[in-house]
């Protein structure tokens, strides 16, 4: 409300007003006050709300009038409740004001004019013209305000408040819309959503108007029309799951409402998340697929019921889990695509040999040092990547598709068997340039290794080019990894121990340009299978 109390009249502009010039409006906001379990703590000159900031903001509205609720309160103390219920939307308190029992009631704006019959302003009560207010309803929730109805009623007795008590014969205070904007991180994460195939709905108590001005303030993609509380009630099972796919909106919506809402997504066969804070929202977490508590404003028993709970409540935090889990598998993906062609070469070169009766080009203690120093090295760079720049433009993969599928294991067979050629030709070129076996297993087994380094540059995108600066050089854990990997291939190569351990001998520089050479070939010819893969996709 600014510095001081304002209202917006029928042409949007802020009209400054002075509360005390309104008997009408003082008693509203104490009853909004009374009728309230939010608190408003002042520390350190720092103002906060200790509570649900709806609330809260009622209470900084006659703060901001000169209503302070701690005194207020303890002049007229509760003497009765009934707390708020998404069954009832609203909530009653019990005071004694003015020497008589008053009920003071505040929820939503529609359930309570069906409860009101008269209303008051300076004049007195004067009889309720249900469609005046509707209106003024109405306009309020196009703007996006969350709006909120206040009611009295003078008690008839002494008697336990109870629900009947107030279902008719109340007299509406007042009418008062609260601005909430989206912030710009969630419009956003929202738009980051729909590119990435996931589509956001919203569930909730708000009027319809109100939810639909938001939806489309966010970027929701159906907001042509809304879901009512009272249209899901009248709709079965059949109708619901044909609805849940065109409509993103649904207003005045309760707990229970939720759950048939995730068992409709369900039925459609959608993945479904729920997020939820209240102890009935417990079913609806407990049954999606991905139930999601608030840290800050839920319950224990929403968090129980969860599979994740948000330590900000913040939704932005959902698609940022969404991006870590989608960038964790990929890595997981690329390093399995990494590993196992290299193991796979090695196995190949040594069975081929064998079958064939030939010299083996690399001895099972050599194959040993090529799976330790390729695990401790390259093995682990790729569990450092950064997430490629497409990751959340990609549609959700399908729960039940297999980690290692047809295009893993396409990719595992050809860089094996391009793997296998390149050491099985070092190993014959040198033996054919009378070099001893000793040198050609050295080569070969730097052949094997060197090749994988090359390899795990093509590794960091599975399909995406990596051709680029940013592509080859973009990784500093990849070329940290390759850096180690050759300085322990170069200990290999010409420590004499290592040579006596592993009977090798060292490289030329010839050697090594063709190795160099051969695995640059590995690299382009890989790079141009990507390209045939993004042409099919």
């Amino acid at each position: 409300m600014g510095g001081l109390p304002y209202l917006f009249n029928d042409t949007d502009q802020k009209e400054v007003i002075s509360a005390n010039e309104h008997v009408e409006l003082i008693h509203f906001l104490r009853a909004a006050t009374l009728c309230n379990d939010a608190e408003l703590a002042h520390q350190n000159a720092i103002f906060s709300i200790q509570g649900d900031p709806t609330e809260g903001a009622l209470v900084v509205a006659a703060g901001k009038a000169g209503i302070h609720a701690q005194p207020l309160r303890q002049h007229h103390p509760r003497l009765d409740a009934i707390p708020f219920e998404s069954e009832h939307k609203y909530m009653a308190t019990v005071h004694n004001i003015n020497g008589e029992r008053r009920i003071l009631i505040k929820g939503a704006p529609d359930r309570l004019l069906e409860m009101c019959s008269q209303v008051r302003d300076a004049s007195g009560a004067l009889k309720l013209e249900s469609g005046e207010w509707e209106k003024r309803i109405d306009v309020l929730s196009s703007r996006g305000l969350r709006v909120l109805a206040i009611a009295e009623i003078t008690a008839k007795d002494d008697q336990p408040l109870e629900h009947d008590h107030l279902q008719d014969g109340l007299t509406l205070l007042g009418i008062i819309g609260l601005l909430d904007p989206p912030r710009e991180e969630a419009i956003e994460s929202v738009k980051q959503c729909l590119v990435a195939g996931i589509r956001p709905v919203m569930i909730t108590g708000d009027h319809a108007i109100t939810a639909l001005a938001i939806a489309k303030q966010l970027g929701f993609s159906n907001t042509q029309r809304t879901v009512t509380g009272r249209e899901i009630e009248a709709m079965s099972d059949e109708q619901l799951e044909a609805v849940i796919i065109e409509v993103d909106v649904f207003a005045r919506a309760s707990p229970e409402h939720k759950l048939r809402l995730v068992k409709a997504m369900q039925a459609r066969g959608g993945v479904c998340a729920m997020t939820g804070d209240g102890v009935n929202d417990g079913p609806a977490l407990k049954r999606a697929d991905v139930g999601v508590a608030m840290g800050i404003q839920g319950t224990q028993a929403a968090k129980d019921a969860a599979e994740m709970v948000l330590a900000d409540d913040n939704f932005a935090t959902i698609v940022n889990a969404i991006q870590e889990g989608r960038k964790v598998y990929d890595n997981i993906r690329k390093t399995i695509t990494f590993i196992l062609p290299t193991n796979g070469a090695q196995g190949l070169a040594i069975m081929l040999a064998v079958l064939t009766g030939s010299t083996l080009p690399v001895t099972p203690l050599q194959a040993l040092w090529v799976n330790m120093v390729v695990a401790i090295t390259l093995g682990l760079a790729l569990a450092f990547e950064q997430g490629e720049a497409d990751l959340m433009r990609r549609k959700p993969r399908d729960p039940n598709a297999a980690l290692l599928d047809m295009f893993l294991l396409w990719r595992v067979v050809f860089v094996s068997m391009l793997l296998l050629a390149s050491v099985f030709g070092i190993f014959s070129w040198l033996l054919s340039q009378g070099e001893s076996v000793a040198l050609a297993r050295a080569g070969a087994v730097n052949m094997l290794v060197t090749g994988s380094a090359a390899y795990l540059i093509n590794s960091r995108f599975l399909i995406n080019n990596t051709c680029s600066i940013s592509g080859i050089f973009g990784s500093r854990p990849v070329w940290l990894a390759i850096g180690l990997v050759m300085l322990l291939q170069m200990a290999f190569t010409y420590l004499p121990f290592m040579q006596l351990i592993f009977v090798s001998e060292g490289l030329s520089l010839v050697h090594w340009l063709v190795i160099v050479l051969s695995s640059i070939g590995i690299y382009l010819i890989i790079e141009c299978e990507k390209v045939v893969w993004r042409r099919r996709r």
